[in-house]
């Protein structure tokens, strides 16, 4: 059960995590083996989630044999939210409402929560004050700041090879250059 805490500014709210528009354009997707590796998921845990419906490629779903699945920035913020969760002892039904939560929001407002959980329910929080309404309860709960989690995977992401949904080029980032290109590629294999 994810419990929805009202959205306050002010001195309590985190600062915006992605000020200077560095987030991936929008038609920009990664392959699922990249997006395991950049969630830190096996590439099993990734088919079972898309087949199951917990976290599908909002790019481009795969369709057929030899179709490749399409994940954003957003999804792959979203696998590495449920790795952590299910880490954290979280049951999958708990989880799935978790993300259906997570789906209705932007990658900007994501980064302003911390998800807090007592092992059965999720908690979402967006102020310090709501942090300590939760602990007065007296039960231990463990908490996923989910801009941490963003922070991670802007920072390996462009490790990876991305394609655009519509064909045109994906423009390259900074370090590109023929080294990091060649380490990429020993890295993916």
């Amino acid at each position: 059960m994810v419990e929805e805490a009202p959205i306050r500014a002010g001195t309590g709210e985190q600062g915006e995590l992605f000020p200077d528009s560095s987030l991936p354009d929008e038609l920009v997707g990664y392959r699922g083996p990249a997006a395991c590796q950049i969630a830190g998921i096996t590439y099993r845990q990734l088919d079972y989630w898309a087949r199951t419906g917990l976290v599908n490629p909002t790019i481009r779903s795969a369709h057929g044999s030899g179709s490749q699945r399409l994940y954003s920035f957003k999804d792959i913020l979203v696998l590495k939210v449920v790795k952590r969760l299910l880490d954290t002892g979280v049951s999958l039904q708990n989880i799935r409402v978790a993300v259906d939560h997570l789906r209705q929001r932007g990658v900007q407002d994501l980064a302003r929560i911390t998800l807090f959980s007592d092992g059965t329910t999720v908690y979402e929080c967006t102020s310090p004050e709501e942090v300590v309404d939760l602990l007065q309860g007296g039960q231990g709960v463990f908490g996923i700041a989910v801009s941490g989690a963003m922070r991670e995977i802007s920072g390996t992401i462009h490790e990876f090879p991305a394609e655009r949904a519509d064909g045109l080029e994906v423009d390259e980032a900074p370090g590109n250059d023929e080294l990091s290109r060649r380490r990429r590629t020993r890295a993916i294999g």
